[in-house]
């Protein structure tokens, strides 16, 4: 990466939008798939059939420092098993895979030319979509990079009108995203069975994901 250490005569705010905009930007490039739709890829996008109560608490990007993984590994996925539909050339993909199987998850990766097929089988929203999806065994979706935790407190009691998670784009510091110390709070959106989207869980802090 290159640094961003030069002196600038700019204005501060749009200095620090442009580096969160060039480091997101750059762990895509990292990420590497060249056979998925440009809507799989989007960044900071909204979903549209979010409510307008939802949409009004997106925070801002930011960067903040992450702080050091914890050295011991839970089992808290250890009873599920899935099939992560990926591309071949995806190396943030096998990052979440192993964030996934080290707490338990019973994965099973399949590299496919045309993602947005899987993605259209399942119901991912096109506002919604990122780099890969995983399928459990009962049918319950997860789109993209979704903390292990999440996914846990998810399966261990599905909302009755949800099909599953997910994480749109490939938010800087999720887990399989990690840049750095570099975090960027996101969301965690709940995909109902209606086609609508909503907020499951903010992500403030890389604390939040453990």
């Amino acid at each position: 990466m290159t640094p961003y250490n030069r002196k600038l005569s700019v204005n501060p705010s749009k200095w620090f939008g442009s580096l969160v905009l060039s480091v997101a930007a750059s762990t895509l490039v990292a990420c590497s798939e060249p056979d998925v739709n440009a809507t799989d890829v989007t960044l900071a996008t909204e979903p549209s059939t979010v409510t307008q109560s939802a949409q009004s608490q997106q925070p801002k990007a930011q960067i903040m420092p992450v702080s050091a993984p914890s050295t011991s590994q839970s089992s808290i996925l250890q009873n599920v098993s899935a099939t992560v539909y990926k591309d071949a050339n995806c190396g943030c993909c096998k990052e979440w895979i192993g964030h996934a199987k080290g707490h338990g998850l019973s994965a099973t990766a399949h590299d496919v030319d045309d993602l947005s097929l899987f993605k259209d089988r399942y119901s991912v929203p096109q506002q919604m979509r990122s780099c890969h999806t995983t399928v459990t065994t009962d049918g319950y979706v997860f789109e993209g990079h979704i903390p292990a935790k999440y996914m846990a407190q998810f399966l261990a009691k599905p909302p009755s009108d949800a099909i599953g998670l997910a994480v749109p784009s490939m938010p800087v510091g999720s887990p399989g995203m990690e840049y750095q110390d570099k975090f960027m709070p996101y969301k965690v959106m709940q995909l109902n069975k209606d086609g609508t989207s909503e907020i499951y869980a903010a992500i403030e802090s890389p604390a939040q994901q453990l």
